[in-house]
């Protein structure tokens, strides 16, 4: 039992599996203690191997070790629910494994939840609720822990189960430490983080590469839009211009329309006052004429001499002209006036 003073961390009484106060709590001969249910269910898992392993230090037994309850930790565990609140867990970043996701190792039940870390020391996936003892325990801290985005048996040698940490340079492929003592032992080998450093140099080139043509492409793609917009631009300004032109054809034809209607106008009213005058030039000519018809049938030639110089004293061929038509001007508009409009 702790003494008065002494202060209990809660951490030291969580299980691993499910990450909560322990209940009826059981350790195994390995050392470690997980709650009954909890490593009962991760062991049924494994009744069809045959062997049975601890899910933390991935220690093996066979037979199924029979579990015992450990009491004296059951107590503590009992004060501290009474003393301490417990904290519930936070749950929201935690998902289900999809069928194209890597589940977490440590999650028993059918239902196991998306791993978000591997870690290449326990060699398991953990989700985030499994994930928390590498945060918080000093030993774990050290392991390496990469995300869970290809299944660990990628990255683990078939030929001897171990994690591929060598580079094979002659057949250009990972290999385990151990394949360098025998199929890869004459070959040209080094450590993948080593490999890793000489293709992030290449890889940086070809990124660098690869921006340059961007960027070069992105211009072109510029120039090419931008001369689309100029050609947009020149067509809507001969629209434009077109419609500036097509107004302006239409003014001046109502300008010349409406002086043609003018000049009608006044070539009519001209006309019609010439007509009075030849109307009233006409009924005198007439009246002369007749007068004129007796006269030339008289055999007086005195009377013949007088009444002719009465009636057309100074009378000459020229004095029967008269205005004409040769004054009026046609309707149509001159070709200077039309230039000019």
């Amino acid at each position: 039992m702790p003494q008065c003073g002494v202060e209990l961390e809660p951490n030291q009484f969580y299980c691993s599996v499910c990450l909560d106060l322990l209940k009826d709590p059981v350790t195994i001969q390995c050392g470690h203690t997980y709650c009954r249910s909890c490593i009962e269910g991760c062991w049924d898992q494994e009744k069809e191997k045959g062997t049975y392993s601890c899910p933390q230090c991935r220690e093996a037994f066979s037979p199924r070790p029979v579990l015992g309850r450990n009491n004296m930790l059951a107590e503590v565990v009992e004060k501290l629910k009474r003393t301490v609140t417990q904290q519930a867990r936070p749950a929201s970043s935690l998902a289900p494994a999809g069928p194209t996701d890597i589940a977490c190792d440590f999650c028993c039940g059918t239902k196991r939840n998306k791993a978000s870390m591997s870690c290449l020391t326990c060699l398991a996936s953990y989700c985030p609720a499994h994930l928390e003892p590498h945060h918080s325990f000093p030993v774990l801290k050290l392991h390496q822990l990469v995300s869970a985005t290809v299944p660990l048996k990628e990255k683990m040698c078939t030929k001897h189960n171990k994690l591929m940490e060598v580079y094979c340079k002659t057949d250009q492929r990972c290999i385990c430490y151990l394949c360098t003592l025998d199929d890869h032992r004459r070959h040209s080998t080094v450590s993948a983080a080593a490999e890793r450093a000489d293709k992030q140099v290449k890889l940086g080139e070809i990124q660098s590469a690869v921006k340059r043509r961007f960027q070069e492409r992105q211009e072109e793609l510029n120039e090419l839009v931008q001369a689309v917009k100029d050609f947009e631009t020149a067509v809507k300004s001969s629209d434009e211009l077109f419609d500036e032109l097509i107004s302006s054809i239409q003014n001046k034809r109502a300008l010349i329309k409406e002086l043609i209607e003018t000049r009608q106008k006044t070539a009519i009213a001209e006309a019609e006052d010439l007509q009075m005058q030849l109307k009233e030039e006409i009924a005198t000519l007439g009246r002369r004429d007749d007068d004129l018809e007796q006269l030339s049938h008289t055999v007086d030639h005195i009377h013949f001499i007088q009444v002719k110089s009465c009636l057309c004293p100074k009378m000459s061929a020229a004095s029967f002209g008269g205005p004409g038509l040769r004054g009026l001007r046609g309707p149509g508009p001159s070709k200077a006036g039309s230039a000019r409009l």
